[in-house]
This record gives C-alpha cells, sequence and structure tokens, in this order.
C-alpha cells in the first residue's frame, strides 16, 4: 500500500475504532497556532446522503480522476500498474495504458498518480507517476493513441528521483489553475526523515515541486518559483517540509490547494494553502501536525502549520481529498473532504479566511454495501462534472449522492 499504511513504523493494532473522535482546528500566523479542539459534527440533513456503490473488481485502485472537458468517463489508476476506463456503468475491458511490466509493487509503491494536460483535448498528453523495479520515482509523459479509449506507445520522461527507502513515495501529480505541473514528493521514507529531506531545499524529497512541462527539456522551472536563484536551493520546489504528502488538491473555484500529509507516531495533518502563495515550510520533521517533534521545545517560526489535524486515537494514515464543487449537491460547494486510510474515517471542513470551519464527521454516513466504513479508503476523486469518488484501495469505488 503506498503512504505509510503498513510500514514498518506503524502498529495499526494501535487504532481505536472509537466513535469518540475528536479533531483539533488551527491556524498559523507567522509560525503561532490559534488552536480550538472540538468535535466534529454529523452533518445536517445526513441522512439525505449515501455514498452509492460505482464498480467493483479493480486490482488496488488508488486514484481516479477525469480528462479535461471529458463529462462520459473517468479514469481509474490501479497501483499494479494499469488505468482503467470507467464509462456509463461499466469498465473497459482493455486498460487505456498498462505499464505494470516496468512498476514495483511494494507496500507503497506501485503505479500512484496520473494527471491529464490543460489542453488535453487538442494535444493528447497525460502525466503518471510510477515507481520503478529499482523503486525510483518517474514521472512519464504519454499520449493518447488514435483510439481514444487507449495511449499510443509515444512517451517522454520527465522526472526521474532517486529514492533512498521503499516508502513515503508521494505520488500525487495535478496542474495547478496556472497550468504547470505539480509533483508531491515524500521525505524519502524509513522513519522520522533519517535524512533530513524535509527541511532540506538542496532535495527534491519531502517536497511538492511546480515543473513547466510546455518548455525546456525535458521540463523548464518557472521563474516564479520561489526558491529560483537561491544558493543551495532547488528551483523546482513549490513548497517543503512535508513528510508524506498523500493527495493535494486545488480547489476548481478559488484555485487554493489543500494537502493531507501522512504523520509518524501520534498525529495526521490537513495543511492549507492559498493560491499561488508558494514557498511555504509546512513543519516536518521540526513538527508533526502542531506538535513538536519528536518532544518540545521546538521553534515554530516560519512555520505554515495545519489548518487541522487528527491523533492516532482514531486513524493512523490521512488520505487528503477533494473540494466539491458539482452541481448535484450544490448545498456543498467549498466542501473539503478528506480521510483515513487505516479506520475509514471520513471528515469535512471548509476554509473561511484561511481558517478551518464547520467541521464535520460522515463517517456513519457514508458507508460500504456491506455497511463498514470505508476502510483502505486510498484516494478521493471527481469526474468530469465535479462529483466526489470515494476510492478503496481493496477494489471498490463510491459516490457521493443524495439519497432518492
Amino acid at each position: 500500500m503506498p503512504r505509510g499504511r503498513l510500514s514498518r513504523e506503524r502498529s495499526i493494532t494501535r487504532i481505536a475504532l472509537s466513535i469518540l473522535a475528536w479533531l483539533t482546528l488551527a491556524s498559523c500566523d507567522n509560525g503561532t497556532a490559534r488552536t480550538a479542539s472540538t468535535s466534529p459534527r454529523v452533518p445536517p440533513s445526513s441522512s439525505e446522503y449515501a455514498a452509492a456503490f460505482v464498480v467493483g473488481g479493480l486490482s488496488s485502485p488508488l486514484d481516479l480522476t477525469s480528462a479535461p472537458g471529458d463529462t462520459s468517463r473517468v479514469f481509474i489508476v490501479e497501483k499494479t500498474g494499469t488505468i482503467r476506463i470507467w464509462r456509463r456503468g461499466a469498465l473497459n475491458a482493455r486498460p487505456f495504458l498498462d505499464v505494470s511490466d516496468r512498476v514495483s509493487t511494494g507496500s507503497e509503491q506501485g503505479l500512484l498518480g496520473l494527471a491529464f494536460h490543460p489542453q488535453y483535448a487538442s494535444n493528447g498528453r497525460f502525466y503518471v507517476d510510477y515507481t520503478d523495479r529499482s523503486g525510483d520515482t518517474r514521472v512519464v509523459e504519454f499520449t493518447v493513441s488514435a483510439n481514444p479509449d487507449s495511449a499510443s506507445a509515444i512517451e517522454r520522461e520527465i522526472l526521474f528521483v532517486d529514492q533512498p527507502y521503499a516508502n513515503h513515495n508521494g505520488g500525487q501529480i495535478a496542474f495547478g489553475p496556472d497550468g504547470f505541473l505539480y509533483v508531491a514528493l515524500g521525505d524519502g521514507g524509513s522513519a522520522e526523515d533519517p535524512q533530513g529531506n524535509g527541511q532540506n531545499l538542496g532535495t527534491l524529497l519531502g517536497k511538492i515541486l511546480r515543473l513547466d512541462v510546455d518548455s525546456g527539456t525535458p521540463y523548464a522551472i518557472p521563474p516564479s518559483n520561489p526558491f529560483v536563484g537561491r544558493a543551495g536551493a532547488r528551483g523546482e520546489i513549490w513548497s517543503y517540509g512535508l513528510r508524506n504528502p498523500w493527495r493535494f488538491a486545488f480547489d476548481a473555484l478559488t484555485g487554493d490547494m489543500m494537502i493531507g500529509d501522512v504523520g509518524q507516531y501520534a498525529w495526521e495533518e490537513i495543511d492549507y494553502e492559498s493560491a499561488g502563495q508558494g514557498g511555504r515550510n509546512y513543519g516536518w520533521r521540526r513538527m508533526e501536525g502542531t506538535h513538536c517533534f519528536p518532544n518540545p521545545p521546538c521553534d515554530p517560526t516560519g512555520l505554515t502549520l495545519p489548518v487541522a489535524e487528527y491523533g492516532h486515537q482514531v486513524g493512523c494514515s490521512v488520505t487528503g481529498g477533494k473540494i466539491y464543487r458539482g452541481p448535484a449537491l450544490p448545498e456543498l460547494s467549498g466542501v473539503y473532504f478528506y480521510g483515513d486510510y487505516c479506520t475509514g474515517l471520513v471528515r469535512s471542513l471548509r476554509i473561511e479566511g484561511g481558517v478551518a470551519t464547520d467541521p464535520h464527521d460522515w463517517t456513519a454516513v457514508l458507508r460500504r454495501r456491506d455497511g463498514g466504513a470505508m476502510q483502505g479508503l486510498s484516494s478521493f476523486g471527481t469526474d468530469g462534472k465535479g462529483e466526489l469518488y470515494l476510492v478503496l484501495l481493496g477494489g471498490e469505488v463510491y459516490r457521493l449522492e443524495r439519497k432518492p
């Protein structure tokens, strides 16, 4: 399983499936957190919503997205190395892309991310992030063939990153509202960031990168990147201080970014970044969430602390989600959904003035078809209309819907 879910540093048996969950909401001003503890509420009129079963029988799915302007298909990424197309209630028999012969499939490895170029309809270009047979990260550009349901053999490697350990590979890639490709990388793995990569601007590990894939060979560094020209720093870096960012998302309306960063021993965090405001240090390994790591004291000066966190009493590995902007449930517009891989926790919040507000716990509302929690929650996704999906590593996909 990608992203630290099953790594040796965790003991999932510690996780209590307690309904007495609590959430700490925090905002940061010059590194000083304003924290208010509260219990997320069950959503108002929660009986109106349900998780509708979409498809099952997939091979370890962990991402779902759509091509720009395409409202008839969704693309489902399988960890084992294939991308499947789901359309009008059925899976295509033939994969859209199959790179299973080149990916490693350890617990946090595999085919991890997919992003379509903003001009995909005209240029046919899309990008994948995977770990190769040696366990290293590769971001590769492919093009669609004459058959819109199948990729061609044309490819171009964009990025190669040596991975010192098998875990904490990140893997999310997405185009921002500025047209640049953002790439999430974990801190290199093991435990406690032994190489100090999170705070080291001289390495790409523990970062979110921002690349111009329409210029340069194989890419150009946007001159507006925050560390361009700084001695000892990699110009590709957009933000840093991340342990293992497992799923970030852009708000389709505002361009703001939300990041789910997997914690070490005690705290899972959600980070917020207003549109275009790169250069932020999210704190790892100086802090885990809003807490000094491994022990106090620590200096939070210059850090951007999370807007939300939760402890390992209720989960063990955050799955960053999506900001809902679909037409079917307009009352939820602007709500950010996120969850936990281990326990199936599903929660939501809104961002108002840079602060997390209106927390709700959807765990009792959004259930699998067998009645269980969304354990194995590997990703959230959206279709071409902006409707929200929940992806389970066990092979199932669900969609948030209003009950009939």
